[in-house]
């Protein structure tokens, strides 16, 4: 046990994050940490899966159902929703917006210039 622990403190914690988003998007209901290592299948700890798993709910990503004496957790957001939401984060931690918002669309490439363009004008 103690091997695996040392293997997940190495790992990135936001690859752990993702995939244990993988996991319960791709499960669509709501899973325990045990049953979300399992869906995993990559030897992370029961421990570890269920520290991810808190971490995401109080970062407001994950909500979270009784079952038992434990919890059974389900995403809020898809994963379009997700990372529009960090998009905002991100946005909102800057105090000048507009050079934000500047440099980024500058640094769109041309498809994505172009279907911004579009959902700006609402021809979607």
């Amino acid at each position: 046990m103690a091997d695996a622990d040392a293997r997940d403190e190495r790992r990135p914690a936001g690859e752990l994050e993702a995939a244990v988003m993988a996991a319960l998007w791709a499960a669509g209901a709501p899973l325990t940490p045990g049953r979300v290592q399992t869906e995993l299948g990559s030897g992370l700890a029961r421990t570890t899966v269920a520290t991810i798993l808190t971490r995401l709910h109080e970062k407001g990503v994950l909500s979270r159902e009784r079952e038992g004496r434990g919890y059974a957790y389900f995403p809020v957001q898809d994963a379009p929703g997700l990372t529009a939401r960090r998009m905002h984060t991100e946005l909102d931690r800057d105090t000048d917006r507009e050079t934000v918002l500047a440099r980024f669309v500058a640094q769109l490439d041309p498809g994505d210039e172009q279907l911004l363009r579009r959902l700006l004008e609402g021809d979607e």
